[in-house]
């Protein structure tokens, strides 16, 4: 008798001990990272029968539970996943905000200066010192684009940095969860019992692996995990590590992507694949705010050197020298900005021996009373199919044009310009496919003419021709000086011409002009009819060699009454050094719609992206501050069920404490009663 009861005394003090050891370990690890709360799950030993009936046998500890939700896990390592996206895009972009918004950093002042500089020459054409200041100032303003340029491609360096170091973490926590599934196999093989902690540290391990990429894991029938990442590309097989690397994207070196390693070699993963984690916040900045960043700046600096450039070719120097007349050495200077043209990238994959593509800007500024472009925020990619065709399409919307071959493609953009045109060394083989930026390195590339750097003076701030009324003219009528448009130097045969008033009409322009009054389709001058009904304040406008709507060439407004026999001239403007009429055109350039097909200005176009950059800055701000509200409620949930409560682990202490002594009183109580019986034996 005394021997049963110590022998159930026995399985007391043990299962009271293993309940405190247990206890003992929630309590150590209570600040544990990833620790899960343990519990010992008590069971009864099989009853002996006696024939009194069955007489129980005490206790035994079956297994040593660890808390653990697979559901409650899962939704923290989700929340994780996205609370990383959006810190790391957050940061990110808060960094070109800053750069962009920054007074003194920014474009907004130093634009205002150039314009504020050629408005002081227009004023004062003849001075020098005023020449040279519009020289410095447009000198600040190139290098502020290149300064921008500058530190955006640095982001480009960084972020190529942060997505290698990214990748070699991401390769480490598959490794380091791929030797514990190892581990684990092994301990569950060998004692039939869960290995707690170390399924707490390779859950720890898949959490700190999901701030990275969003992962999905299954379990294996030996415990292990199996780990997933975009749509069900392998990382981690049982003990296998398949792992990720970065290699050079195939349709632009210049960009590192993420990589999957296959039997056959590296495969390229889309990066709508990755989601989820730094990694995807990095390639989501890169994709949708710094390539935006960089051709929205890009598109500016661009339409800015084009326009300018086009206006300062209609233009008159301090020397007298114009598209009409130009006298070596000096010679006319019509380029106020030098600008690279936009940039093509060969497909690393295309067949051997394709051609070179290249691109350039419209050859022919678009004019629409001033000047501007067509140019976009977007890349685009040409691909050869395979029949032969050729296929353009806009990365930013997936707008496309097609064509037999790039003259077919660059007919097809004539009626919807984007501000470049095509063309390429040979035919394009079937699958050969290129990456086209038109503006992505503008802003890198913005200089101002070193010509007119050496020499101010042939900054064309005067018109090239001019238009008076004659001296003995006996009407009121006045003429202005003019205005010079595209194609001005082929509206006349021969200068000067005089132009005579008779009965109502202007009469004396040279056969074959043709001439438009108020933007009206254009009139032929022919023998026949010799000249233009008169009206006062009418536009007239002598057609050039360019063909622009309204018509443009060389216009002046007539106004007042002449009378018959009055003349007026047309005449290059000689010895014009005071005149700044080209001077105050090209400082109206900064107030006009001059980009994104004449529908916003250069203030405007780099307002809108300081302002579209800050609104996403803020979003994402909001987004990741609720996303980390909903990251510490699912750590909430979890640590309900997972975490260690010291207070109810103190109650543990004494409950197992009592349970200890209780079974130590028994096994006392056996002890006696075995001396007693001895006693009875002597």
């Amino acid at each position: 008798m005394g021997s049963g009861i110590i022998s159930t005394a026995v399985t007391g003090l043990n299962v009271a001990q293993y309940g405190l050891l247990t206890t003992e370990h929630n309590i150590a690890n209570a600040n544990t990272p990833g620790f899960s709360r343990q519990r010992t799950i008590q069971g009864s030993n099989p009853a002996l029968l006696t024939g009194a009936g069955f007489i129980g046998q005490g206790a035994h500890v079956a297994t040593v539970e660890r808390m653990y939700s697979r559901f409650l896990s899962d939704q923290v390592d989700r929340s994780q996943s996205s609370a990383g996206e959006l810190a790391t895009y957050h940061a990110q972009i808060s960094q070109i905000d800053n750069l962009l918004a920054d007074p003194g950093t920014g474009l907004s002042p130093v634009l205002q200066a150039f314009f504020g500089s050629v408005q002081q020459l227009a004023g004062n054409p003849s001075d020098l010192p005023s020449r040279q200041a519009m020289v410095s100032a447009a000198q600040s303003l190139s290098a502020r684009y290149q300064s921008l340029s500058g530190q955006l491609a640095q982001m480009y360096d960084g972020i190529n940095s942060e997505i290698t170091a990214a990748v070699a973490s991401v390769n480490s926590y598959g490794e380091q969860i791929a030797l514990l599934n190892g581990r684990i196999s092994v301990a569950e093989a060998s004692t039939g019992q869960p290995p707690n902690d170390l399924l707490d540290t390779r859950d720890r391990m898949v959490l700190e692996l999901n701030q990275l990429i969003r992962t999905r894991t299954t379990t294996n029938a030996d415990g292990s995990y199996n780990v997933f990442v975009g749509s069900g590309q392998q990382l981690v097989v049982g003990t296998q590590l398949i792992g990720m690397t970065t290699t050079s994207a195939a349709d632009d070196p210049s960009r590192l992507v993420v990589g999957l390693r296959t039997a056959t070699g590296i495969q390229e993963m889309p990066e709508s694949l990755v989601s989820g984690g730094s990694l995807s916040g990095l390639l989501a900045f890169r994709r949708e705010s710094l390539d935006r960043a960089s051709n929205d700046l890009g598109s500016n600096a661009a339409s800015l050197a084009l326009t300018f450039n086009a206006q300062h070719a209609l233009g008159q120097d301090f020397f007298g020298q114009s598209l009409l007349a130009s006298t070596p050495p000096t010679s006319f200077t019509p380029q106020f900005f030098s600008l690279a043209q936009p940039a093509v990238v060969s497909n690393t994959r295309n067949p051997s021996g394709s051609p070179l593509v290249s691109a350039s800007f419209d050859p022919t500024t678009p004019f629409n009373g001033n000047f501007y472009t067509d140019l976009g925020n977007s890349d685009y990619r040409l691909r050869a199919d395979a029949g032969g065709a050729l296929t353009l399409t806009r990365l930013a919307d997936s707008r496309q044009w097609s064509g037999a071959d790039l003259a077919a493609v660059n007919a097809e953009l004539s009626s919807d310009p984007q501000g470049f045109v095509l063309a390429s060394t040979g035919t394009l083989p079937a699958g050969s496919s290129y990456l086209i930026q038109p503006t992505r390195g503008a802003a890198r590339g913005i200089t101002v003419n070193p010509a007119l750097v050496a020499d101010a003076r042939l900054i064309a701030a005067a018109g090239p021709l001019r238009a008076s009324a004659g001296t003995a003219n006996t009407g009121t009528a006045t003429v202005t000086s003019g205005e010079a448009g595209p194609g001005y130097q082929g509206a006349f045969a021969a200068l000067p011409i005089s132009l005579q008033y008779n009965a109502g009409e202007l009469l004396g322009f040279p056969v074959n002009t043709r001439v438009s009054i108020d933007g009206a389709t254009a009139v032929t001058i022919t023998a026949l009819n010799p000249g233009i009904a008169y009206t006062s304040g009418a536009t007239v406008t002598v057609v050039g060699s360019v063909a622009a709507s309204p018509p443009a060439g060389f216009s002046f407004v007539m106004t007042g009454l002449p009378n018959n026999g009055d003349r007026f001239s047309i005449e290059v403007n000689t010895g014009a050094t005071a005149d700044g009429r080209n001077a105050l055109t090209l400082a109206q350039l900064q107030t006009q719609r001059t980009m994104s097909g004449q529908t916003a200005s250069y203030q405007d176009a780099y307002a809108r992206l300081v302002s579209e950059t800050g609104n996403r800055t803020r979003q994402l701000q909001v987004s990741s501050d609720a996303q980390q509200n909903l990251l510490a409620q699912a750590q909430a949930s979890r640590d309900s069920l997972s975490a260690v409560n010291l207070d109810e682990e103190a109650a543990n202490l004494i409950r197992y404490q009592q349970a200890y002594q209780a079974s130590a009183r028994a096994f006392q109580i056996g002890a006696a009663l075995f001396d007693t019986i001895l006693e009875l034996g002597r």
